[in-house]
């Protein structure tokens, strides 16, 4: 045997590798799993978290044992729509368990090990509601959740493959994506989802003052508001009211977007994903504003101030798409930061907080916690990624 033909041997007995010592081929199962799909699942969970314990006041001890609620007791009161969002809640759940455990447990095994993790979990968020006077525990809702997490389960191993290994969707991740931009990536995809909750503003997440004035005023037992005394003086006219809501519209989608953008290689069609990623985030608005008020207020979010921010906003991404990645990213910085600023220090729109009079939670109350919670803490979660020091591995 000649040297060539051992060099040869010795390059086809390793695993990925062909007889010329390329790179691994598509069809070759990756070596780890996704951070993509594990980033997505723990955002998921915090999200499981917030809508099962929400509205988090009034922890107490109601002397019955914590898993009490495991009994084989018909539920007296309950919905088919109760049942139905039970289950389709712990449907992604189930997927991406099965998506983060890719490839190291496979098939079978990784949609048994993901339904008795989603029962486990299921489990926990019922027991520790007996603590919260607002929640009642169930076995129904137990049931629902592990079902709809055994078929998102069933589901992942057929999409696994397709997805993490050699899907057409992780070859336009690899080839429009910097390589570090799995953290990202699961962050903008949360910001569209961000606008189902009523915002006084378009695009003006982060509102956290009004939530903290309300918990002071109950600690203290007295009325507390921060954004009063932050801003003292007579109230806001017509034209402060539509300048702000300018400044926030424009410079909310503006650091979402450059979040995005500095995220990009130069071959990824950088206008169209921008654009697609806001008609998500207005689509979902408008939806959840029919949905939540009534049909015709679908366009309730349609302002002078919206109109006029979005406009701003697009000027300026039409500027900027090709800025290099650093200036890109501190400019997504700066545009957050200043939303935050403005939508903490101005009072609520007198126009919304009337319509927001005839918005009924009602069964949506679970789904209003982690909606809620998303519109707040998107901002800053992104402030934390755009200060990650990974950044500078993506500069190209």
């Amino acid at each position: 045997m000649t040297s060539k033909e051992v060099k040869e041997e010795e390059n086809g007995d390793r695993p990925g590798r062909d007889v010329s010592g390329s790179a691994p081929s598509d069809t070759v199962l990756p070596r780890r799993g996704s951070p993509v799909a594990r980033a997505a699942l723990l955002a998921y969970f915090l999200l499981i978290i917030y809508a099962s314990w929400y509205p988090f006041t009034g922890w107490r001890n109601n002397g019955l044992p914590v898993f009490s609620f495991l009994n084989l007791v018909k539920q007296r009161y309950w919905t088919g729509f109760d049942v139905m969002v039970n289950i389709v809640g712990y449907v992604p759940f189930g997927v991406l368990l099965v998506l983060a455990m890719y490839p190291f447990v496979r098939g079978i095994w990784a949609t048994l090990l993901a339904a008795i993790l989603g029962v486990l979990v299921s489990g926990g968020m019922e027991a520790v509601q007996n603590f919260l006077p607002s929640r009642v525990p169930s076995n129904l809702d137990l049931l629902t959740n592990g079902v709809g997490c055994f078929i998102g389960a069933c589901i992942g191993p057929f999409l696994a493959r397709g997805l993490l290994a050699e899907g057409r969707l992780n070859r336009l991740r690899q080839r429009w994506f910097a390589p570090h931009a799995s953290q990202g990536l699961v962050l903008l995809a949360m910001w569209p989802l961000a606008q189902i909750y009523p915002q006084s503003f378009l695009f003006g997440h982060g509102q956290v003052l009004p939530m903290v004035s309300e918990w002071l005023s109950g600690w203290f037992e007295e009325d507390i508001d921060l954004v009063a005394m932050l801003r003292p003086g007579p109230a806001m006219g017509v034209e402060q009211y539509w300048l702000s809501e300018t400044i926030i519209t424009a410079c909310g989608m503006t650091g979402a977007a450059l979040t995005l953008l500095c995220l990009l290689r130069r071959s990824a069609p950088r206008y169209t994903l921008v654009l697609l990623m806001l008609f998500a985030a207005l689509v979902l608005k408008t939806l959840a504003s029919s949905l939540l008020f009534r049909p015709d207020n679908a366009f309730v979010w349609v302002t002078p101030g919206a109109e006029g921010g979005f406009l701003i906003g697009l000027i300026m991404l039409a500027g900027l798409a090709f800025a290099p990645q650093i200036a890109q990213r501190r400019l997504a910085v700066v545009t957050l930061v200043l939303s935050l600023i403005v939508v903490n220090t101005i009072p609520a729109n007198p126009y919304f907080t009337s319509t927001l009079q005839g918005w009924v939670q009602g069964k949506f109350l679970n789904f209003n916690g982690a909606a809620q919670f998303l519109s707040i803490t998107w901002p800053f979660f992104a402030l934390w990624f755009l200060l990650l020091p990974s950044h500078k591995l993506n500069r190209h």
